[in-house]
């Protein structure tokens, strides 16, 4: 609680009002956390609640044991706070132009989202963008990392997940405690999430239920294929933005790449018998380009070179924290 409060001290200092919004929200998560090991025990945890959070208990260990992932205290606790999701994140890129608007921060570096406790603040910073000219799109986020400065807990917002998204996002936050490069988001959100699919096969081999991998990985074959149609619709944008035609002209042409590749992920969607998300029809624009691309970047990489470590972790630990930024 002292280095929360010292955050606090930090941010007043920087007079800044998103940084004095960002102490707050991180003392009021932390303020409401409860160690698992104490409710699993207490017998007014409800049998479900008690249950999932064994199943963190046990991941969580996994994590230490044959992951090597961090032994602290980040995921020992949980956290209610009474919402939907912990933060909202606000991305952004210019209306012709696919490079993100970033932001940086002491400890983070420069990052290519502004996260806010609030969703009316970030839908207030969303308008400023826009009134600025940019793309922009706001998204709710169940779980984040403070990269090990503060002991995360476990929150209410994650236990929406099934088991494998649920134990997955456990291994993918404590990955950015093993790596995190400042100023490129997109090799550190690949590298956690390369970690993630590397510690649930792990997991899951291990308890005997292969075919819950099998779905997982479904499902991320299916992310992987509408990433490759982002990347193709995002070459062709980037090609159209460094023309030299007007506006109005380019504008109308940006339009007709998005409707093409609106059609494109809706016909994959319709194949794979998944839900079309409420996004593809509102808010497909760069911002939303961009932010696709920063988890699946680059993950086929860390999986080349989780293979060229002979799948020892120790070594691919080795080798991703030696690439310098922009490497994989």
């Amino acid at each position: 609680m002292l280095r929360v409060l010292a955050v606090i001290v930090c941010a007043v200092s920087l007079c800044g009002c998103y940084y004095i919004q960002a102490a707050r929200g991180q003392l009021d998560v932390m303020s409401k956390r409860e160690p698992i090991d104490e409710l699993i025990a207490a017998e007014e945890t409800p049998d479900e609640l008690a249950e999932r959070l064994e199943l963190v208990s046990e991941a969580r260990q996994f994590a230490v044991d044959v992951l090597y992932l961090p032994d602290n205290d980040s995921y020992r606790s949980y956290a209610d706070i009474g919402r939907d999701y912990v933060v909202w994140n606000v991305f952004a890129a210019p209306e012709f132009s696919l490079e993100p608007r970033t932001w940086c921060f002491p400890v983070a570096g420069c990052v290519a989202y502004r996260g806010y406790f609030s969703e009316e603040a970030a839908r207030q910073k969303a308008r400023q963008l826009r009134a600025d000219g940019y793309d922009v799109v706001v998204g709710g986020i169940p779980a984040y990392s403070t990269l090990g400065r503060f002991d995360d807990p476990v929150l209410n917002t994650m236990m929406h997940w099934d088991d494998t998204e649920l134990v997955a996002t456990i291994f993918h936050e404590l990955a950015h405690q093993v790596l995190y490069v400042k100023d490129d988001t997109e090799f550190n959100e690949s590298f956690a999430t390369a970690v993630a699919e590397i510690g649930l096969g792990l997991w899951l081999d291990e308890r005997g239920e292969t075919e819950m991998f099998d779905a997982y990985l479904e499902r991320r074959e299916l992310q992987e294929r509408i990433g490759e149609l982002v990347l193709n619709a995002k070459v062709e944008l980037e090609a159209l933005y460094r023309t030299r035609i007007a506006p109005a002209a380019m504008r109308e042409r940006k339009a007709m790449g998005l409707d093409r590749l609106r059609a494109s992920i809706r016909e994959e969607l319709e194949r794979s018998g998944r839900a079309e998300p409420a996004w593809l029809e509102s808010d497909l624009n760069n911002a939303r380009l961009v932010s696709i691309g920063l988890y699946l970047g680059r993950v086929e990489e860390f999986r080349s070179l989780y293979d060229e470590c002979g799948r020892n972790l120790t070594c691919f630990y080795e080798r991703a924290s030696s690439l310098r930024p922009g490497e994989a």
